[in-house]
């Protein structure tokens, strides 16, 4: 079994993030609270509840380089959380936005972080040693709805978006004084001369509502889902990118993680982590549910689709014929969140992960006895 261990914190957990040493875990139990837990003698034990928002806490994230947490909320605002010995301290973040914050994530650098929002905006807050409080520059006129997730590029500038009007776009987020030097492409070896929120490339590939964009590791791919059961691949991040598409024969997915450059886990309403590979050639495919122990047959796995006609067609071939076999797991509901756990410590490869769910429930995954997946990791 892949799950090594199942924690139930609350009847529902909206999102869930981790502290850098990984012996503190801050989760949100679907309302306007943040508790944190620490691990103590194999048992987790509340030792914080963060209270200052006043609906729900849509996004959590837990910066590993300077140890503040970021929290939005349905109420528009975002605090981010400092600890002073035994205390977490809360700073305003000034979003000025007039619908609910959906989704927050840090830089990989950790001087700035990224908040989508239902007021079709991208905030991108960053500190201001001057006037001692962080401010935020708006990402505006781009997305014509909601935006439901947000991605950093490793290379601290370039963020990936994902909205409600089915498009996955990629900005530049250079701001003069935060970020040294200049953006440069992803997957390229030009400077990139971007403005603040400058859009690099909008992908129509979802005609639906799209969620969970992630990038590589190299940042040379991406990846993000669509409501209408659907993954979505993107290499070559530019003027001209290349892009496939697998279609699910089960229900849509909320959220995407890459494990390697070949190796990408998907997780929503099947209640089941679902593996994708590429091949020598790049190709994307399903490999399994990450909750079985065996692979499924060659006959089974859902191909990728290089033209849409032909994916729509796979995609209705195969409407109802998932009842065969339960895909029930460790999660009795909806995952709706995936974060990284753990790396190995000589190749900082990923060897860990945790999900989150409405059924309450946090399950660290690990990869490590996976046999079948190795050679992709």
């Amino acid at each position: 079994m892949a799950a090594i261990a199942v924690n139930q914190f609350a009847e529902c957990v909206t999102c869930h993030a981790w502290s850098p040493d990984h012996s503190m875990i801050a989760l949100c139990p679907n309302n306007h609270e943040v508790h944190i837990y620490k691990s103590v003698e194999e048992n987790w034990e509340r030792i914080h509840v963060l209270q200052k928002h006043d609906q729900i806490v849509a996004g959590i994230d837990w910066s590993k380089s300077s140890n503040r947490i970021v929290t939005v909320s349905h109420d528009r605002n975002s605090y981010v959380w400092n600890q002073e010995g035994s205390v977490w301290v809360p700073t305003l973040v000034i979003l000025r936005l007039n619908r609910a914050a959906l989704c927050v994530q840090w830089s990989p650098k950790g001087n700035k972080f990224a908040v989508g929002s239902g007021a079709k905006t991208v905030c991108i807050c960053y500190y201001e040693q001057e006037n001692n409080w962080w401010v935020s520059k708006l990402i505006r006129k781009k997305h014509d709805s909601s935006v439901t997730s947000v991605a950093w590029h490793p290379n601290n500038v370039l963020i990936a978006t994902t909205s409600t009007d089915g498009k996955c776009r990629v900005f530049s987020t250079f701001i003069k004084g935060v970020d040294a030097g200049k953006p440069r492409k992803s997957g390229s070896g030009s400077s990139l001369d971007a403005k603040f929120g400058e859009q690099i490339v909008q992908l129509d590939l979802s005609f639906c509502w799209a969620f969970g964009v992630k990038w590589s590791p190299s940042g040379n791919s991406l990846a993000y889902v669509g409501h209408n059961s659907m993954i979505y691949f993107v290499d070559h991040i530019g003027p001209s990118p290349s892009a496939q598409s697998v279609v699910l024969r089960d229900l849509p997915l909320r959220d995407v993680m890459f494990v390697s450059e070949k190796l990408v886990i998907g997780v929503g309403y099947d209640c089941n982590p679902m593996v994708f590979a590429a091949d020598g050639i790049g190709s994307w495919s399903f490999v399994r549910f990450l909750d079985e122990k065996k692979s499924t047959s060659s006959s089974a796995r859902y191909g990728s689709q290089l033209t849409e006609a032909f994916g729509k067609f796979y995609g209705s071939s195969k409407q109802g014929t998932s009842n065969d076999k339960s895909r029930g797991g460790v999660h009795d509901n909806c995952i709706n969140c995936i974060v990284p756990f753990k790396t190995s410590s000589g190749s900082n490869k990923m060897t860990s992960f945790s999900t989150s769910g409405l059924d309450g429930k946090v399950v660290i995954w690990d990869l490590k006895n996976q046999e079948d997946l190795l050679e992709y990791m």
